[in-house]
């Protein structure tokens, strides 16, 4: 049975999302006391992961939607893995804000993938 190219997509770029969020943001509470450079370097051995999940994903995904769908479906993902991280890993406390943001990417992934 195959699994179907949104199911493949998605997946790779929920695992892509989660390595590129902790480069870009898990030095904020990991490496605060380090050199900035150091954290770089760090941040870039972990985004190699994210790249190699997210080049796959985004080649299975554009055999079937377009360029456009496949970047709000990114920002989808991204938000709804940035918030978990954000809450429980970073300890910010929950916004009603995400709320909203999430209800604006609803509407985009509507208008983005009605036709």
């Amino acid at each position: 049975m195959q699994i179907p190219v949104i199911l493949q997509a998605t997946g790779l770029l929920i695992l892509s999302n989660i390595f590129m969020t902790f480069a870009w943001y898990g030095h904020l509470r990991n490496l605060s006391a380090s050199p900035w450079y150091i954290a770089a370097m760090i941040s870039w051995g972990i985004a190699l992961f994210e790249y190699l999940l997210q080049v796959p994903a985004n080649r299975i995904g554009f055999s079937q939607y377009s360029l456009a769908q496949l970047k709000i479906l990114q920002e989808t993902i991204t938000l709804a893995v940035f918030v978990p991280f954000a809450m429980f890993y970073m300890k910010e406390p929950f916004k009603l804000d995400y709320v909203w943001a999430a209800l604006c990417l609803i509407g985009a992934v509507y208008f983005i993938f009605r036709s």
